[in-house]
């Protein structure tokens, strides 16, 4: 298995191949102005979905281990991210775990309630899974609905990246609010700070074999961005 630096330096561009992580000028929901944005909804095909999938089965095997029963994904890009990751672990680890996601909308008929996948059960470990957290809104929500379910024990959070940047309280970033606010440990594959080190490096040494994705100008714009947005 590749060393943590190198899985690291492997996912960063396995985003920017999939044309998940971007770079240019982009107005987030928060109304920000930002130089750089992640869409996970951009791992469409067969391949990228299985290698998304092994990383986060390696990533959540390195922070959390493997002592859980349940990787659950708030809906809706966490529904694929739950199933995929699920895979992902029995395939590097030969270990079964269940998925489970939620619905938005409380289905009345045939398969009913609002969860899909597996029922969860009183004593469940449980990891979340998300592709990147900007405020925290969607374990807001979703974090009363595992509780509700069962008496579960949540042993963390595991997002795609870490935009470090800060929450919705001004101060820390919204992936320490979350742990903050629930008391359960989180973590991201890699932070921006990762990203910016991987690619200035490749930056500075031309990237001859390719595509440097880091020019200056936006090298510049996001540490202007971080001076503004900067989490503590």
């Amino acid at each position: 298995m590749a060393s943590l630096e190198r899985f690291r330096s492997e996912f960063i561009d396995f985003m920017i191949d999939s044309d998940v992580l971007k770079f240019g000028d982009f107005t987030l929901k928060s109304g920000r102005k930002s130089p750089f944005f992640m869409n996970a909804g951009a791992y469409v095909t067969g391949d990228q979905l299985h290698k998304l999938g092994l990383f986060y089965a390696q990533a959540i095997n390195e922070i959390y281990g493997l002592d859980f029963d349940v990787v659950f994904g708030p809906a809706y890009k966490g529904i694929p991210l739950s199933v995929i990751t699920a895979m992902g672990i029995n395939e590097l680890y030969g270990k079964e775990v269940r998925y489970c996601s939620n619905r938005k909308e409380i289905k009345d008929h045939g398969d009913t309630g609002i969860l899909l996948g597996s029922e969860l059960h009183d004593g469940d470990r449980v990891v979340i899974v998300e592709d990147v957290t900007t405020s925290g809104k969607s374990i807001d929500e979703t974090y009363p609905i595992l509780k509700a379910a069962a008496d579960v024990e949540i042993v963390g959070l595991m997002v795609s990246l870490n935009r470090e940047e800060v929450g919705r309280g001004g101060e820390i970033c919204a992936l320490d609010e979350v742990q903050k606010t629930y008391g359960f440990p989180t973590s991201a594959i890699v932070s921006m700070t990762d990203v910016v080190n991987h690619l200035e490096s490749d930056l500075e040494k031309g990237k001859a074999d390719g595509k440097a994705v880091l020019t200056p100008a936006i090298l510049k714009a996001i540490k202007d961005y971080y001076e503004r947005y900067g989490a503590k």
